[in-house]
């Protein structure tokens, strides 16, 4: 077991120990690596010019905020900052194309824009915007930036052959109270015996509360060296995810399986962001606005959660005690996110048992099943919503045969409306039934005002998004 950190910057090895391990990986580039391009300034994941890439394994290089994580975090990672891109295509278009003015956002931008070309040779206008989301410019307006992209005729070189070396990180670390085992069992035994032990894997969260709350867990742990965490899969319906994985790999996974839930993490967060962090630490975080657990609530996601006595499965409803309560042991750790796959929008009939054909009768009454999801924030991406919400509903000769909602932002966790969902249980699909129901759904709620919205605006938004679902899935 190693008692110190090994990195790779630029293709330069680093070992970090003590309380250095313990820095941020801006304020380590900048104060003891001399990589001065990389800049400060949000110090919440926000704004991007702290963007730098990063390749674990034989993984690519992604975008991630160096302003939240941790060194701890980064044991066997290549690192590659904007001076390790030296003069590329990217950094000549965005001079030719006026793409800086003061230029204090512009390394980040110039790194974000880079990782677009890792995976192809020309990018188009979405796939632009949607890869520099995590990027804030206040002088350029964006629109020479766009263009500086869109004009990279021969991008750069992969920077996978340009730093081809990677580091062995399978051993086991500890750094004081900090510990990457190698194995779920050490993790188990280390958490049961540090009381208060914080898991940190992309730590969006966790680093916000270091830099701005002066934030200082008892103990730490990751799981990132525990490769059964790492799975992916799909299983008979449904999607298990792994603790390590990322919210990036989530996304591109369901992309097919659940659209309607790929279309909401496409604006859940930045690339920089949802590279580092994960669905099961979206899931830990218990944010009673965390963007995936509407979709979960109605889908009956569960969890698998690994202790000393073994691992048990809790239904994702039943996880959640109250504010930042759960159901969760001392010693346990969310090993996996079992997340069913709910249709979109699809029919199904019973088949004539002769010809296997659906029968006149049952085309009369051909069952439909409705998702739709919903975030509401004050920007469109990179935004912390004000409320969220879930509706499922199966259908059938004009009327409900079922419905399930889940609300966020309206109470201590994401919560199901039962006196909503039971009224809504056979009756006729009209405009009416849903703004009753709406009016059902403002009663069963309980918000609270803040930065983001009034408890009233929230109150609004509940009762209002039902009839918003009918107007956009059913009229």
């Amino acid at each position: 077991m190693r008692d110190h950190i090994r990195f790779l910057v630029n293709g330069r090895e680093h070992r970090a120990a003590g309380a250095t391990a313990f820095s941020t990986l801006a304020n380590y580039l900048r104060y003891d690596a001399a990589a001065t391009g990389t800049k400060i300034v949000c110090e919440e994941g926000d704004c991007g010019a702290c963007t730098v890439l990063i390749r674990r394994g034989d993984g690519d290089f992604l975008p991630v905020n160096s302003c939240i994580l941790s060194l701890v975090q980064l044991d066997g990672a290549s690192i590659v900052t904007v001076e390790g891109l030296g003069m590329n295509a990217v950094q000549e278009s965005m001079m030719a194309c006026h793409g800086a003015q003061c230029g204090y956002c512009t390394p980040g931008f110039v790194v974000a824009m880079s990782a677009l070309f890792e995976n192809c040779e020309r990018v188009d206008e979405k796939q632009v915007r949607d890869g520099l989301t995590g990027n804030l410019c206040r002088c350029t307006g964006y629109e020479p930036i766009i263009k500086a992209a869109l004009a990279v005729s021969a991008p750069p070189r992969k920077l996978r052959d340009v730093y081809p070396r990677t580091l062995d990180a399978g051993d086991p670390v500890r750094v004081g109270d900090f510990f990457s085992p190698a194995t779920l069992a050490d993790a188990v035994a280390f958490k049961r015996d540090h009381a208060g032990c914080t898991i940190v894997q992309g730590a969006t969260d966790v680093g916000v509360w270091i830099n701005k709350r002066a934030f200082a867990a008892p103990a730490m742990l990751s799981l990132t060296k525990i490769r059964e965490l790492d799975e992916l899969r799909d299983d008979g319906g449904a999607i298990v995810a792994g603790a390590n994985v990322t919210l990036a790999a989530f996304e591109t996974f369901i992309k097919d399986r659940i659209p309607e839930l790929h279309r909401i993490l496409n604006i859940f967060g930045s690339p920089q962001i949802k590279n580092a962090g994960t669905l099961a630490g979206n899931v830990a975080n218990g944010s009673p606005i965390g963007d995936t657990l509407p979709y979960l609530f109605v889908a009956g996601a569960e969890l698998e959660l690994a202790g000393s006595n073994g691992t048990r499965t809790v239904a994702i409803g039943d996880y959640y005690l109250g504010y930042k309560k759960f159901d969760l042991r001392a010693d346990e750790i969310i090993a996996r996110v079992r997340v069913p796959v709910v249709p979109c929008h699809s029919e199904r009939s019973e088949e004539s048992p002769a010809t296997g054909d659906p029968s006149p009768s049952s085309r009369l009454g051909m069952t439909r099943e409705f998702l739709k999801l919903y975030k509401v924030s004050r920007r469109k991406d990179l935004d912390i919503s004000a409320f969220t919400a879930a509706i499922r509903l199966r259908t059938s000769d004009g009327h409900i045969n079922a419905a399930t909602i889940a609300y966020g932002g309206v109470a201590p966790t994401v919560v199901r409306l039962p006196k909503t969902e039971s009224f809504l249980a056979g009756k006729p699909i009209a405009l009416g039934t849903f703004e009753e129901a709406g009016r059902i759904a403002r009663g069963e709620v309980k918000p609270i005002s803040d930065v983001r919205g009034s408890a009233e605006y929230r109150a609004q938004l509940a009762e209002n998004i039902l009839s918003k679902f009918y107007y956009e899935v059913l009229a």
